[in-house]
């Protein structure tokens, strides 16, 4: 083998190893992204009576959340959430969206009550498959769509408005 044959497979040896290893690092993404949802649920509530003479909820909803303007995330989702209310117009809770891939967004919510329904925050915390690493933030007001009984709720969210960002590849 001639000299420059030699520093040819040296070079692709090096290269190949460098590529197998790892060698690239993860960076960080600062790309944030916007997008517009609107979220339909159905659930349940169990209701505590508080000294005050309100009472406190714990809170299941579970219905179809549709994006817009998404890159990278998908555009439905099958939104779940849970939550306590404190008796005090505060609560607090968890949710969680599962695209048709079976993949999942974390977040947590908390709210406020408003005039017409309960003002949420929700940060995304994570998820899983292709949104392992998924940070962002969003909020909505929730409407209670038609009137229900004390355990039952239907809910639609009114301006979801958020941004996200993806997390570097690897």
């Amino acid at each position: 083998m001639t000299g420059l044959a030699r520093r040819a497979v040296l070079i692709l040896l090096l290269a190949s190893a460098a590529i197998g290893t790892g060698a690239a690092t993860r960076q960080p993404n600062d790309d944030w992204h916007a997008f517009d949802g609107s979220w339909n649920a159905v659930g349940d509530r169990q209701l505590l009576a508080v000294a005050a003479g309100g009472s406190a909820a714990t809170m299941r909803l579970s219905g179809a959340l549709v994006l817009s303007g998404v890159n990278g995330l998908r555009r439905g989702f099958r939104a779940q959430a849970i939550g306590f209310d404190d008796g005090r117009g505060t609560g607090v809770g968890r949710a969680l969206w599962t695209d048709d891939r079976g993949d999942q967004i974390f977040s947590e919510i908390a709210g406020q009550q408003s005039r017409s329904g309960r003002r949420i925050e929700g940060t995304i915390t994570g998820g899983t498959g292709r949104y392992a690493g998924l940070t962002g933030s969003y909020s909505f007001e929730w409407r209670y769509v038609l009137p229900s009984d004390e355990t039952t709720l239907q809910m639609q969210s009114v301006t979801l408005t958020g941004r996200y960002r993806l997390p570097a590849n690897e």
